[in-house]
C-alpha cells in the first residue's frame, strides 16, 4: 500500500500510555500517511492514566519514535495539549525534538480559509468546572474500553467486525450523551463564529465530524481509541474525514 501525501493532517485523542490506545492501528496510519504539517490536537499522552498505573508497552514507544522521525524528516508538527495532557500547556511555544507546543493555533488552508485549532476541553463546561466528574467518567470509559479489548478477538473468531466499539455504541444510545455532544458543538460555534474565522478544528469528545453550523465549519478529528479517525487537508484545500479502520490493511480479513 502506497503512502498518501496531504498538505495537512490533524489527529487527536491518541491516549498513548493508556490501555485505550489502539497503537497498532495508529502506527499503520502514521506509516501510510504523510503531510507537510501535522497537528497533534490534544490528549496525545494520557497522563491521567499514567498517574494511576504505569502502562507503556513497546508499541507506544514506537508511536512516539515514529512521530519524532516525521519531524526530523521535515514535517512541521504542532502539539496542542488537551485535558489529559494539560501539564504540557505550561510549555506554550516551546520546541521539543522539532515539535512545537501550541495551546492553540490558527491554520490557513490552501483556499485561504482560517481555522482555529484547539483541543476543545476549553468549551466543555464539565471539563472546565467539574473536573472530578470528568475523571469519574473517564474511569467508567476506561472500563468499557477494557471490556472491548476482550470482545474484539471473540467477535473476530465468530466472524463479526472486530473493531466494534462498545463505548461508542453505548455513548450514542444514551440520550443525555447525544445531547452533550450537540451542546458542545453549539457552544464552540457560538463562542467563535464572530472571531473572524471560517471554522474550528478540535477533538476532545471522540466524535468525528465535519459539518456547517450557522455558516461556520465545525470539524472534529475523532480519536484513535474508538473510531480511529483523522482529518486531512488535500493540496487544493479540501478537508476530508478519514476512518482508518475502513482503509487500513489491518482491517482486511485474515486469509
Amino acid at each position: 500500500m502506497n503512502s498518501n501525501l496531504y498538505r495537512t493532517i490533524w489527529i487527536s485523542d491518541l491516549h498513548i500510555g493508556s490501555t485505550q490506545c489502539q497503537a497498532d492501528v495508529l502506527l499503520d496510519f502514521l506509516k501510510h500517511n504523510d503531510s507537510e504539517t501535522l497537528y497533534l490536537v490534544g490528549d496525545i499522552i494520557d497522563f491521567w492514566s499514567l498517574s494511576k498505573k504505569m502502562y507503556w508497552p513497546r508499541d507506544h514507544n514506537t508511536v512516539i519514535q515514529k512521530i519524532l522521525r516525521k519531524a526530523r524528516h521535515g514535517t512541521q508538527i504542532f502539539y496542542i495539549p488537551g485535558n489529559h495532557d494539560e501539564n504540557v500547556r505550561d510549555y506554550d511555544h516551546y520546541v521539543f525534538g522539532d515539535i512545537e507546543v501550541r495551546n492553540s493555533a490558527i491554520h490557513t488552508t490552501a483556499e485561504g480559509k482560517r481555522f482555529l485549532v484547539v483541543h476543545g476541553d476549553e468549551y466543555d463546561a464539565i471539563a472546565r468546572h467539574h473536573q472530578w466528574v470528568a475523571k469519574i467518567g473517564s474511569v467508567g470509559y476506561d472500563w468499557l474500553i477494557e471490556i472491548n479489548r476482550f470482545l474484539r478477538p471473540i467477535r473476530r473468531w465468530i466472524g463479526l467486525q472486530s473493531q466494534f466499539s462498545l463505548a461508542a455504541y453505548i455513548k450514542y444510545k444514551v440520550k443525555n450523551v447525544v445531547q452533550f455532544i450537540s451542546d458542545y458543538e453549539e457552544n464552540i460555534v457560538h463562542t467563535l463564529r464572530h472571531e473572524g474565522l471560517d471554522g474550528v478544528i478540535c477533538g476532545h469528545i471522540h466524535h468525528a465530524e465535519i459539518k456547517t453550523i450557522d455558516q461556520f465549519l465545525y470539524v472534529n478529528t475523532g480519536d484513535f481509541v474508538e473510531s480511529c479517525t483523522a482529518i486531512v487537508e488535500h493540496h487544493d484545500g479540501r478537508l476530508e474525514l478519514i476512518n482508518w479502520i475502513d482503509r487500513s490493511p489491518l482491517a482486511l480479513p485474515a486469509a
